[in-house]
């Protein structure tokens, strides 16, 4: 307990100490103990709804206990026991806190209680005082130690609460970082201690389907930042929150790594999911323009995990200002096959390529767009015009415009061939 809420639990205890009467007070409080806990129990009760509401099947009980607990310390302090460290009070807080109850609902039953124990101590103070100013003298000292003693049961409570929450973050945030590394490493039954620990967090379910996702800012220095790295990583949580899907996540080489796993049928009898990527990438879509996020596709057990962490990536690579979030199994072949051949293959690029990018940046992507569309069109002109929302006669002109940089006709084969992988490659 802190110095000062000693000293002023010591200093009103001495003023109590000094009544002529004490001794029958304590008597008599003593003889009303289980009057004052069965009081105090439906005090708290009606004041406090949480307590009611929670389903934590040891909450009443504890409280049940709690109560007299107080009684017992407020009866050996006015007998004249030294404050002590109310060892009794930590214990409460650190159940409490791992039972994730609300601070702020156990710092109002102790306001509660407060009054509960004010009133009882005024009640058999008083009628053994037969002097006015004895009475009063009595009165006040009794209101001082029954603050004096809420205050510091209630700080001791938040205190204690407080960090046993911290430390059981840090030790959920170590098993969680343990039991991501062990899925990103791919270990499954193979091995007996990565086996006990993915079981332990349900990730060995011959049903369950995998994704991973990767997500980072858009200024990719923001990452260095934790807090905003832990924000980052809060905001999509909170996106998925609502589905079935179990999730692990965590923040690793600066950037944000999320696994998903999913039941992929609940029985034989019953239709395989959609893909948990698709579905999880519509829901991240909505975390707004500062991140960028990459999805895998699915895969069927532990073992594949890396290799989706491979795919999203590459995944989270191809995004981009127009294009937050990608899912691996959307991106075209093409985009993959010039990803994965990196910088040897724009080393080998056509002279023209630069050229052909500039002319293309100049007309806002219209050339990149129009050879895009009139591969999609299966070449062909009228449909490629009707999907761009152009004149057949402006895809011509355009066609004109990229032969006289490439020298390539965009209606052969092999030009529009060519046309579509320089066209995709990032310069």
């Amino acid at each position: 307990m802190p110095d000062y809420h000693t000293n002023a639990l010591s200093d009103a205890l001495r003023r109590l100490a000094g009544s002529p009467y004490l001794a029958m007070t304590i008597d008599r409080l003593a003889d009303k103990a289980a009057a004052i806990a069965s009081e105090l129990q439906k005090t708290v009760l009606a004041e406090v709804p949480q307590f009611l509401e929670s389903g934590n099947p040891d909450l009443l009980p504890d409280l049940a206990r709690h109560g007299p607990q107080h009684i017992e310390e407020i009866l050996r302090l006015l007998r004249g026991g030294k404050v002590g460290r109310l060892d009794f009070v930590r214990e409460h807080a650190r159940r409490r806190a791992e039972q994730r109850f609300p601070l702020e609902a156990t710092l109002h039953a102790y306001r509660s209680g407060h009054k509960v124990f004010s009133r009882w101590l005024r009640g058999v103070s008083v009628p053994v005082a037969t002097r006015p100013e004895e009475a009063q003298r009595d009165l006040a000292a009794v209101a001082d130690f029954t603050m004096e003693y809420t205050d510091a049961i209630s700080t001791i409570f938040a205190t204690t609460y407080s960090s046993h929450t911290r430390l059981l973050a840090d030790v959920a945030g170590d098993q969680r970082a343990e039991l991501l590394s062990l899925l990103l490493e791919g270990r499954d039954e193979s091995d007996i201690r990565a086996a006990h620990i993915l079981r332990e967090a349900g990730f060995l379910d011959r049903r369950l389907t995998y994704c991973v996702a990767l997500a980072r800012s858009v200024d990719p220095a923001e990452m260095l930042n934790a807090a905003r790295a832990r924000r980052l990583a809060d905001a999509i949580e909170q996106l998925v929150v609502d589905s079935a899907t179990r999730r692990l996540i965590g923040v690793r080489a600066h950037k944000v790594t999320l696994v998903f796993a999913e039941v992929r049928r609940e029985s034989g009898w019953t239709a395989p999911r959609s893909s948990l990527g698709k579905r999880l990438s519509a829901a991240m879509a909505f975390v707004g323009n500062a991140a960028v996020i990459g999805v895998s596709n699915d895969v069927p057990s532990t073992s594949h995990i890396p290799a989706a962490y491979t795919e999203a990536a590459a995944a989270l690579e191809l995004t981009s200002a127009t294009q937050r979030v990608v899912q691996i199994s959307d991106v075209p072949l093409q985009r993959l096959l010039q990803h994965y051949a990196g910088e040897d293959f724009r080393r080998m690029l056509p002279r023209w390529a630069p050229a052909f990018h500039r002319a293309d940046e100049q007309a806002r992507g219209a050339l990149s767009a129009t050879i895009l569309a009139y591969a999609s069109a299966d070449m062909n002109v009228l449909r490629a015009a009707q999907k761009l929302g152009v004149h057949p006669n402006t895809l011509y002109a355009r066609f004109q415009r990229i032969f006289d940089i490439s020298g390539l006709k965009v209606t052969s084969f092999d030009g529009l061939t060519a046309l579509l992988i320089v066209s995709g490659a990032n310069l």
